[in-house]
């Protein structure tokens, strides 16, 4: 998968812009606070179906305008297609290859991009929140029926929640009714821990070969799937099951509670270097190798499931990674589209195929620039 173009009016501090990009490194470059990760913004916008700075859709208009426009021109192995959004007020008005959709949901899936950001560094030593959002964000886009399972479970999980709370207050509750809504979260929760345990099998795979390759061989990083039930198989009715029998096992607790005290919400992807769990031991240094290893590791799965690489976006990473690491991610470019930004670009300019300079939203493709 290849990012021919990107277009975009009045979004961020763009006023009007359309950048051609190239197989290979693509670099933007230019000061803080020019542009380059808004550019960045507005190409993963269709990866993800919304922002990835937790941005709400007004917040993503340029000041002074009443909405914004932004497009991709994209080629895979089925051909070039397209994808654009507009928003004005609260009218939006989303396009798959010239035809209107209905949902930001409908475009995830069909173009793929692994993001890499700073915050991203966070993965070894934040909650299981944060690792939680990368395995679902990563499924997401190889699997768009996992968003489904996910928006149907949440659902389900707010109706139980509902009915707990109010038993937890003395009001009268149909018992009945809370094991209707067990029944139906388990329903939702087994695809996704199917779901999220086949994924983390595959991630391993790529990211303890990129960790041994970085350290020169001395660190084996494995990746151990924490969660409720533990189920090797894949009959998803015994998940299932497995799931209904924990909703029901202690409602009078759960009440107590006021809420769901199980399932997928508490799940984690534990990480360990040589057999020590990397969030309590891991070196600032050994942090970003794995964050590196894991962000590698995404692209080579969307590439087994879904025949080709996604489109790698690299916002401002260079700058924290050391000059080893940095040089190993600049390597790993055979059949991969890479986009990066940076301030500077002296040791990229020479593995980048294009370079553009971004200044107050302006971009400009550099040639032959010494």
């Amino acid at each position: 998968m290849k990012l021919k173009r990107f277009c975009a009016k009045d979004f961020r501090n763009i006023e009007n812009v359309e950048i051609d990009f190239h197989d290979g490194v693509n670099l933007l470059f230019g000061s803080n606070a020019q542009g380059k990760t808004n550019a960045i913004e507005g190409i993963y916008l269709f990866a993800r179906g919304k922002s990835f700075r937790k941005a709400r859709e007004s917040d993503l208009v340029r000041f002074g305008c009443e909405g914004f426009r932004a497009e991709i021109e994209f080629e895979t192995k089925l051909g070039r297609e397209t994808l654009s959004y507009a928003v004005f007020g609260t009218e939006k008005k989303r396009m798959k290859n010239g035809y209107k959709i209905d949902r930001a949901s409908e475009m995830i899936g069909s173009f793929r991009a692994v993001l890499f950001t700073p915050d991203h560094l966070g993965l070894v030593k934040d909650g299981p929140e944060e690792r939680r959002a990368f395995l679902d964000v990563a499924i997401c886009q190889c699997k768009p029926y996992y968003l489904s399972a996910y928006t149907n479970y949440k659902k389900a999980l707010e109706q139980r929640n509902c009915l707990l709370r109010m038993m937890g207050k003395g009001m009268p509750v149909d018992i009945h009714e809370v094991y209707a809504w067990s029944r139906s979260l388990a329903e939702y929760a087994a695809p996704i821990y199917l779901e999220r345990r086949d994924y983390i099998l595959r991630l391993q795979k790529h990211a303890k070969e990129t960790m041994r390759q970085i350290s020169d061989e001395k660190e084996v990083l494995s990746l151990v799937y924490k969660s409720d039930i533990s189920y090797d198989g894949n009959d998803i009715q015994r998940v299932k099951e497995a799931y209904y029998e924990l909703f029901v096992s202690d409602i009078a607790r759960e009440a107590a509670n006021m809420g769901t005290l199980f399932g997928i919400g508490r799940d984690d992807m534990e990480i360990l270097i040589n057999g020590r769990r990397a969030r309590s031991f891991a070196s600032q240094g050994q942090q970003r190798s794995v964050v590196l290893a894991l962000k590698l590791a995404e692209g080579e799965v969307c590439l087994e499931l879904s025949g080709e690489y996604p489109v790698f976006l690299f916002d401002d990473v260079l700058s924290e990674l050391d000059e080893k690491r940095r040089a190993y991610l600049l390597s790993k470019r055979e059949d991969r589209q890479i986009i990066i930004t940076s301030c500077e670009k002296k040791e990229i300019a020479d593995f980048s195929e294009s370079l553009i300079r971004v200044s107050d939203g302006v971009f400009t493709e550099q040639r032959d620039e010494g």
